[in-house]
């Protein structure tokens, strides 16, 4: 159990945990929520040991193993299947003694804990892992420095969870993932064996991975058992119940009062005027959980609405090197009103298709043809980066202002949630989610006929997410968004498009459609088949057969004929151990170990035969069997 007694943090002057107690079962899947800034990822340093608590003691069972996401993306020349099995140290340090052991009760030792861990397993699980989090087979294969950081992230994560720690820290996790990647760390969370806390804004992975809630609220910690739904529900019930009782101790306060202000100076109700004024000074406030209401996001509306479509592309050819384009034959249209979300691993074209919407790349071949006086306005987490961290909101605003009086601007910032002194704290100091914020209000400044959002939730908290799914329904334009937050695609979205395999397809079905599919195809199962219709309503012809997939395969051979030949070198060790003369009658309990290795190593060795046989089968068989 891991459990925080009577604990105080605090951080450069700044007390943000205050005499907390909490207890947390083994095998709970805990959501710690909060707002941005309120201390949950200092906490996870604390109960790491890295910061030591001003009062108080966090104690867990000493064998736990405690892991988190590493700060730095790995970047080295191993393979991503490398760096992943590296994780399990035990079973790395393990198979490393193995190379070099000789003494025979250590070679014991060394097989009988291996498979004690399922250490022959590891490639398999390890392989699962990465494939959930989306890197093919031969993905796997390459080095850590050929890829982007965000996707070196991926691999710490997928790292982290092969390493299955007993407690489990995760901070945001979602942040590094496409919505694919997301469904798929959600079903995993919700079926760790282990204690998990995860820090997140994801109110979807909040319904579905977690039991229990944690909430770091002005200092104090609140544990919940329940799904964040059920919190939220129960917190609103609360507020309400302690509005009403903080109503009534106010009309009481105030009835006593009056009695002791009319009749203090009369001696025959003296007495009775001073037990009031007793009661008074017992009377304790009722403490309420004050909800801290957060700033509307509002997107500015257009001046015009436009007649549809807005925006057509008719057989379009688009990318980078017109050699290889990254989506082909991209036929669609963007109706006034339509809210479309897009769908897709990244790296299929999703930033490709949006820039061609934006009118921030041209085609190769193809049309796009768009309404007269088409504005469109593009958000992207990467433009975090151009605000200038020496201005203001303030001067942000005033830029596109120049002429306006003082009080204009300082009344837009306030709609843009820069009320007050607000409006001129630098950028550098704002916090994540205020950039956010602030960059929402200056793309949609003008009022735009449509919004791109990519990825537009990475720095908000839950209640900012619920404003920007407010602001995206009462906006009278179109919006395309590409998000890993379901919740704002189930909030908003009425259609789904999905960019695959370079084409772009409306999809048939909802987000559990969706969902049950991604999931299936990266756990390895069939995936249910799905409809896509190529216009409004005609159903797209039945999936034809698919290639054979040759690349995974020969890569399961020869990773089963390498597990062969390093079972097979351990079992000669193990035999030239057992045929030392006399071992049986001068320490038979060795020689019982080794047979007993021996046994476990021949196991092994079946399964890694079996596997090979099967992936050597399965490249031979004809096409489409």
């Amino acid at each position: 159990m891991l459990t925080l007694s009577d604990i105080s943090v605090r951080i450069a002057g700044r007390l943000l945990i205050d005499q907390s107690t909490v207890q947390i079962a083994p095998g709970a899947r805990v959501g710690f929520i909060g707002r941005n800034g309120a201390g949950k990822s200092t906490l996870f340093h604390a109960i790491r040991g890295e910061l030591a608590t001003e009062t108080g003691r966090i104690t867990m069972p000493p064998r736990w193993t405690v892991g988190s996401l590493a700060q730095e993306a790995p970047n080295g020349p191993e393979t991503l299947i490398e760096v992943v099995l590296k994780a399990d140290l035990e079973r790395h340090a393990l198979l490393e003694e193995a190379e070099t052991a000789h003494d025979p009760h250590r070679i014991a030792e060394i097989q009988t804990r291996l498979v004690d861990i399922d250490a022959h397993s590891a490639p398999a699980r390890a392989a699962a892992i990465l494939s959930g989090l989306g890197f093919s087979a031969e993905d796997q294969l390459r080095s850590c420095s050929e890829f982007s950081g965000g996707w070196r992230m991926r691999v710490a994560l997928a790292a982290t969870l092969f390493a299955a720690p007993d407690l489990l820290l995760l901070d945001e996790p979602t942040n590094y993932l496409d919505l694919e990647g997301t469904l798929w760390l959600e079903d995993h969370l919700a079926n760790y064996p282990r204690t998990v806390i995860v820090i997140s804004h994801d109110r979807d992975l909040l319904d579905t991975s977690v039991n229990e809630i944690l909430h770091l609220d002005r200092g104090r910690l609140v544990h919940f058992r329940g799904t964040y739904s059920a919190y939220a529900e129960f917190r609103a019930n609360k507020e309400a119940l302690d509005a009403k009782n903080a109503k009534r101790e106010e009309a009481r306060r105030k009835h006593l009062q009056e009695f002791v202000d009319r009749f203090k100076a009369k001696a025959s109700k003296a007495r009775q005027a001073q037990s009031r004024v007793k009661m008074l000074e017992k009377m304790k406030p009722v403490t309420r959980l004050v909800s801290d209401d957060v700033p509307d996001i509002i997107f500015t509306p257009p001046e015009k609405t436009l007649s549809p479509p807005i925006l057509a592309a008719d057989n379009v050819t688009v990318g980078y090197d017109p050699a290889h384009p990254v989506l082909r034959n991209v036929t669609l249209r963007v109706d006034t009103e339509d809210r479309i979300a897009l769908l897709g691993a990244n790296g299929n074209g999703k930033s490709t298709l949006v820039k061609l919407l934006a009118d921030r790349l041209a085609p190769f071949s193809g049309s796009v043809t768009r309404a007269d006086k088409l504005s469109v306005a593009y958000f992207a987490q990467h433009q975090l980066d151009e605000l200038n961290p020496d201005g203001s909101p303030y001067d942000h605003i005033r830029r596109l202002m120049p002429d306006a009086p003082e009080s204009k601007v300082r009344t837009r910032a306030g709609t843009m949630g820069f009320s007050g002194k607000a409006a001129d704290t630098l950028v550098k100091s704002l916090s994540g989610g205020e950039k956010a914020r602030l960059l929402l209000g200056l793309a949609t400044f003008f009022g735009p006929n449509m919004i791109i959002l990519d990825e537009p939730t990475n720095h908000l908290d839950i209640d900012s997410r619920a404003a920007l799914a407010e602001a995206i329904n009462d906006f009278p334009g179109a919006v395309i968004m590409v998000s890993h937050d379901r919740y704002l695609i189930d909030a908003c979205a009425d259609q789904l498009w999905v960019v695959a395999d370079h084409k772009v397809k409306p999809y048939d079905g909802d987000l559990d459609d969706y969902r049950r599919a991604v999931l299936s195809s990266r756990s390895g199962r069939p995936a249910r088949d799905t409809k896509e219709r190529s216009d409004g309503g005609a159903v797209a012809k039945p999936a034809q057969p698919r290639p054979k997939k040759t690349v995974p395969l020969k890569q399961q051979i020869a990773d089963a004929e390498s597990e062969i030949e390093r079972i097979t070198a351990i079992i000669d060790k193990i035999d030239a151990a057992l045929a030392l003369p006399d071992l049986f009658t001068r320490d038979p309990k060795q020689a019982a170990q080794l047979s007993t290795a021996r046994a476990n190593a021949q196991a092994a060795l079946h399964k890694a035969e079996e596997k090979w046989l099967a992936a050597s089968a399965a490249l031979d068989a004809p096409q489409g069997s």
